[in-house]
């Protein structure tokens, strides 16, 4: 949650996201930062930022913007991340040695509404309770996310 800044359903969901997918897509193996493509099917616009700079921490994998590597370009992680992919699911990861690729989904609304818990403390009808009560139940839904992962992260 430190790598965004804040904790929230987008930030879990990454997390999970590549905790799940990396795992299906590696088995028994160790993941290797730096050697794994990256595609999300959201925009920068889309609020894809998020979870890109969540999947960018764990993966190594950046647009233009990230180390460059060393002599000959070893462990460059540029030009590894991609946005506005078309797939079929939130992300795809792809390992650089195999070409082997999983795509995931994310669905957070399987198990929680983010877009109720907001409204409750900053709607028009906010009570001062759910406003007093709002950072408690937002990290019980960041909580509900992660108990309820196999619900809302999809493995394709």
């Amino acid at each position: 949650m430190k790598t965004a800044g804040h904790s929230c359903v987008v930030v879990a969901g990454a997390y999970l996201m590549a905790q799940k997918g990396l795992k299906a897509l590696y088995r028994d193996e160790m993941p290797i930062r730096g050697e794994i493509k990256v595609e999300l099917k959201g925009t920068l616009s889309d609020n894809t930022g998020v979870t890109s700079q969540v999947l960018s921490n764990i993966t190594g994998a950046t647009t233009d913007t990230g180390f460059l590597g060393l002599p000959q370009g070893k462990f460059n992680r540029r030009n590894l991340m991609f946005f506005g992919a078309d797939i079929p699911a939130t992300v795809r990861f792809t390992r650089l040695d195999n070409g082997k690729s999983i795509d995931v989904g994310y669905l957070p609304g399987k198990a929680v509404n983010p877009r109720e818990i907001l409204m409750s403390a900053i709607g028009p009808d906010a009570t001062e309770e759910s406003k007093r009560t709002f950072p408690v139940r937002w990290q019980e839904m960041v909580k509900t996310i992660f108990d309820n992962a196999d619900k809302v992260i999809n493995i394709k």
